[in-house]
């Protein structure tokens, strides 16, 4: 009987801590025991409406977002790669919305085991007014969630 892969969802941004994140996943899982599902979360640019400006705008916020699902899928592309390259079976999405609660209700469809997402280590008054995105996966993740941090080199 065939042993059941874990299900991984990787949740990544365009930052080095993402990179981390993905290294990290490659060193510590097995890829004959694992299947990874990359994930990039695109949160939508918006203007606010304001009716006495008509079209045509000087820049479409629709090609502005579709530019960013096209990076979004190169770099999903990338991080897939090298995972293939190291035995892990692949796949990726890149989909619009809000990131934070869109990874814990990917991870809750798919039945993922574990989440790995990188931590942009942000403390005060940025963590307050940009928010905690491993954090919030964390807490309302339907799984185990590994938030993998850049060594300081510090200590």
């Amino acid at each position: 009987m065939p042993t059941q892969r874990l299900k991984i969802l990787l949740a990544i941004d365009d930052s080095k801590f993402s990179e981390t994140a993905v290294r990290t996943l490659a060193a510590e899982h097995n890829p004959a025991k694992s299947l990874v599902r990359i994930l990039h979360v695109v949160e939508p640019v918006e203007l606010p409406y304001y009716p006495e400006l008509t079209a045509p705008y000087p820049v479409s916020l629709s090609d502005i977002n579709k530019k960013r699902m096209e990076a979004g899928r190169r770099l999903v592309d990338r991080a897939a790669a090298r995972l293939r390259a190291a035995g892990f079976q692949t796949d990726t999405t890149v989909r619009p919305g809000p990131g934070r609660s869109l990874i814990v209700d990917i991870a809750r469809k798919w039945h993922a085991d574990l989440i790995v997402v990188g931590s942009h280590g942000r403390k005060g008054l940025a963590r307050i007014l940009l928010g905690s995105v491993s954090d919030y996966v964390a807490h309302h993740a339907p799984c185990s969630v590994q938030i993998v941090r850049i060594k300081s080199g510090k200590g």
